[in-house]
């Protein structure tokens, strides 16, 4: 296996583990980038460091979209105490259609054996909709911005 083959493998599997956590069937694009900040030592890793996006900054961002999003649908999280999963699920999580979307935009861009930690996360930034956006302007980040600093570590 290439190094980089080695690492995404790690990336899929602390997304899968990302996803459990938070009960889902999927594992979406959110999952990944969460799993991008937890890879130690990598260049999509320093990009966000670099941006003041470390994982746990990353959980609250993500989690002030949730809460954003369901008082946009006039449901406060305050009003409810939404249970953790107490155990876990029998099935392993799927791939999503924003994370499929977020590896194709990989590797369509990319050849494999010239990827690095930095190609997933453009491929995951560079979403123009969904949760990940949502939560990065929420979170005062420029996300072009964001972009052009990981396209210059590459």
């Amino acid at each position: 296996m290439s190094k980089f083959d080695t690492y995404l493998q790690s990336v899929m599997d602390r997304a899968e583990a990302e996803a459990k956590e938070d009960s889902s069937a999927t594992i979406d694009a959110h999952h990944l980038l969460l799993a991008v900040a937890a890879q130690d030592g990598t260049d999509a890793q320093r990009a966000l460091h670099a941006a003041g996006l470390g994982y746990e900054t990353l959980k609250d961002a993500l989690h002030r979209e949730f809460a954003h999003s369901l008082a946009a649908a006039g449901v406060s999280l305050d009003d409810f105490d939404l249970p953790r999963a107490t155990q876990e699920p029998a099935r392993h999580p799927r791939l999503g259609a924003s994370s499929k979307l977020a590896m194709e935009r990989m590797a369509t861009v990319h050849r494999k054996k010239d990827s690095r930690s930095g190609h997933l996360l453009l491929g995951v930034l560079q979403a123009e909709v969904g949760t990940v956006p949502r939560a990065l302007t929420l979170a005062g980040v420029d996300r072009a911005e964001l972009i052009e600093r990981v396209r210059g570590e590459l």
